[in-house]
């Protein structure tokens, strides 16, 4: 295999081909930003181009600007991204548009050279390889998002009434509003439940099941 190393610091450019060898992985190039990763995949064609996130000259998003480039000029060229933060936005950003022979890694995970070289092997296969630490954030962020945390006090209370079974009117009467005000309230708790008219099954009884699952106190 070959590949391409970006990164602003020589000595970080250094130990990762130095990582690569001990792999039987070929370093081809190395470059100290963007422009320069750019021009080297150009020019070699590697199999795979290991991207720091933050190059100069902003040391902001460099690496993935220059990684979906790559991904669009040179389809056969995967990327693996390196990046000593924690952030889930860039893991989400770099496979949104195109997931196939992509990867994300913190740097403090690619110590041992069969990890990084398994993760090079894995993007150049076609796979996407997003780093455990950000993979158990992204499913921590999922499991802790509840849809019933979006309903104002009012539609929470009107979700309530439903559960117990009271009727559009009853509710009008309960909370003293008019039946428009109601039908639009239990419109919305539809919506932020996401229960569109095409809901397999009764909106209302699934709201209801929806609150008795996860919101029900």
């Amino acid at each position: 295999m070959r590949v391409v190393i970006a990164d602003d610091a020589m000595l970080i450019r250094s130990g990762l081909s130095a990582l690569l060898a001990e792999a039987g992985i070929e370093t081809v190039g190395q470059a100290a930003d963007a422009e320069e990763l750019l021009r080297l995949v150009s020019r070699t064609q590697p199999d795979a181009a290991v991207i720091d996130i933050r190059m100069p000259p902003t040391h902001s998003d460099e690496g993935i600007l220059a990684a979906r480039r790559i991904r669009t000029e040179h389809p056969g060229v995967a990327v693996l991204v390196l990046s000593q933060y924690l952030d889930s936005s860039y893991a989400i950003r770099l496979a949104e548009e195109n997931p196939a022979s992509v990867g994300y890694l913190l740097k403090d995970r690619i110590a041992h050279a069969a990890t990084l070289a398994d993760a090079l092997h894995r993007v150049v296969a076609g796979e996407c390889v997003i780093d455990p630490a950000i993979v158990s954030r992204l499913l921590s962020r999922a499991r802790r998002h509840n849809p019933l945390d979006d309903l104002t006090a009012r539609e929470r209370e009107v979700l309530a009434l439903m559960a117990e079974g009271r009727s559009n009117a009853t509710i009008c009467r309960m909370l003293s509003l008019q039946p428009k005000t109601v039908e639009t309230h239990i419109s919305r708790v539809f919506t932020k439940l996401g229960l569109s008219e095409e809901a397999e099954g009764h909106r209302r009884v699934l709201a209801v099941l929806a609150y008795l699952r996860k919101g029900a106190p």
